[in-house]
């Protein structure tokens, strides 16, 4: 049987669970449910526009006998002025539920990167570790309050921090092209991120070997005598191919019979498959490396057939042990475009053999050794 009498703590410490519930005596609709399990549960009971609710205002725990009686008269008051308090818990439980729906975080699990995982797997997760390193401020924000100035306090602050405008550039862009996509699937109806500008960045600076550094390069791979290393940094000398280009590489990738190479969109940064002709040093480095490692699977495999990852600290030992600093894995591939432009090979050759998919990346190359606009303006002198 329910018990009549005023909640308090003493009353609701003497309530069992055969009693069921227990209603105050002086404000009506308000009582405490307690379940089989000895859980209590304050409510308030009320009608409204000739419906009835029952709103719960919190559990025995949670909130004390006394705090619910103090609750459950705010919610007698705003009833009284003709609000439906349950109705309105109900909204805003809802909101709530969509807030969490149309954040950052679930439009990029849920839409974005299986979307991108369908086009391209490896740049999807590519872009997936992107998004995870730089805009973990942005996880729980709602897609419409990533706003051009909440972006330009984050730049502002990564630029602090010694992250180069370069990468900061690349960085925005994920993050426009990703609200880009929610307006076109009209989960949100616009972005301003139009008004984020790219910082300006030198591109006209182009590390490159010089010829007495390439020499010092090649005698340490001799020296050194890391096959997989030599294959390798040969391979970016005389391909220009990305490190991650390279390492993707599998034997039916390479034609030796018809000395060609073929950079598979999977793997290729712009997402275009591409065909690059192996001159001599190319073909010899891969037809000697072909007999060491097979020609099946992965071109590069550790002692365990698993494909190599990186080759850092290889690399690393190459670097010092030919005496040349400032200089990345990277800028192998500068220095291809750098000895073609050398050797006057038009520039959209070079963009081609770059896998550029326009030519302004491939313009930094266009001033290139100084030595040879000097000899050109001397035709002239």
């Amino acid at each position: 049987m329910p018990v009549k009498t005023k909640i308090t703590a003493a009353s609701i410490k003497e309530l069992k669970t055969e009693d069921k519930r227990i209603n105050d005596t002086e404000i009506t609709g308000f009582h405490a449910l307690i379940s089989p399990k000895k859980l209590i549960t304050y409510y308030l009971y009320y009608r409204i526009h000739g419906k009835q609710a029952n709103y719960r205002l919190g559990i025995h725990g949670h909130i004390t006998a006394a705090q619910a009686r103090d609750l459950a008269k705010s919610k007698i008051a705003e009833v009284t002025q003709g609000v439906d308090v349950h109705a309105v818990k109900k909204k805003e439980r809802i909101k709530t539920k969509e807030s969490k729906l149309s954040t950052l975080q679930h439009f990029l699990d849920e839409k974005y990167f299986p979307w991108l995982l369908s086009r391209n797997p490896k740049t999807a997760e590519k872009t997936k570790k992107a998004f995870q390193s730089a805009f973990s401020k942005f996880m729980d924000f709602q897609l419409s309050t990533i706003t051009a100035w909440e972006v330009e306090k984050w730049r502002n602050k990564r630029l602090a921090n010694g992250i180069k405008p370069a990468t900061t550039n690349r960085q925005i862009n994920l993050i426009k092209g990703c609200l880009s996509r929610a307006v076109e699937w009209e989960v949100i109806d616009s972005h301003d991120l139009q008004k984020v500008k790219a910082q300006t960045v030198d591109n006209a600076k182009v590390r490159y070997l010089s010829k007495d550094e390439e020499s010092r390069l090649r005698e340490s791979l001799a020296k050194l005598d890391i096959k997989h290393l030599t294959t390798i940094v040969i391979l970016a000398i005389n391909t220009g191919m990305r490190k991650g280009e390279i390492l993707s590489l599998q034997w039916n990738d390479i034609n030796l019979e018809n000395k060609v190479l073929t950079v598979d969109f999977q793997n290729a940064k712009s997402g275009n498959t591409r065909h690059i002709p192996l001159n001599k040093q190319a073909f010899n480095v891969l037809s000697d490396w072909q007999k060491i490692s097979g020609n099946i699977g992965y071109v590069f495999k550790d002692n365990k057939q698993q494909r190599i990852l990186d080759f850092r600290y290889n690399w690393a030992a190459l670097l010092e042990d030919a005496n040349i600093t400032d200089f990345r894995f990277h800028d192998l591939r500068h220095h291809f475009a750098s000895k073609l432009v050398m050797a006057s090979v038009d520039l959209n050759t070079v963009r081609e053999l770059l896998g550029h998919s326009d030519l302004k990346m491939t313009l930094r190359y266009a001033h290139l050794a100084p030595e040879h606009k000097a000899a050109a303006v001397n035709l002239i002198g």
